[in-house]
């Protein structure tokens, strides 16, 4: 998907004076990007989860206890709303317990961070 966008480099090309040409090598060659990172080194992680059950919330939460924001797709379990009570309710009890941050992100997605995170609840606008 990013790869097939990036390998077509139309999109990066440098522009043109009349009357030049462009080499292949003028174009930006961002593939390497594109490339799953293994041992990422950082004291903080977003951790991405998806939860179609009420039993994996204890699964997934052991990561802000460990100091990673969670970022939890709930897009799953949307329409039942005694399931979604209650892992809102298991996921305030672990923002409350960390000290942390919980939010709401649309209608698909709940973000956790642990103690010392915030969550800005202000969309940017950039007009």
């Amino acid at each position: 998907m990013i790869g097939d966008f990036i390998k077509k480099k139309t999109h990066f090309k440098k522009k043109r004076r009349k009357g030049s040409k462009l080499d292949s090598e003028e174009y930006i060659d961002l593939t390497h990007l594109a490339e799953e990172k293994e041992g990422i080194e950082a004291d903080t992680l977003i951790k991405i989860a998806e939860v179609h059950r009420y039993e994996d919330v204890r699964e997934i939460t052991e990561e802000v206890y460990d100091g990673n924001i969670l970022l939890v797709d709930i897009e799953a379990i949307a329409g039942n709303e005694e399931v979604m009570t209650r892992i809102q309710n298991e996921l305030k009890a672990v923002a409350s317990d960390v000290s942390g941050d919980i939010a709401g992100i649309g209608n698909k997605y709940i973000a956790v961070t642990p103690s010392d995170i915030g969550i800005d609840r202000n969309k940017i606008k950039p007009f």
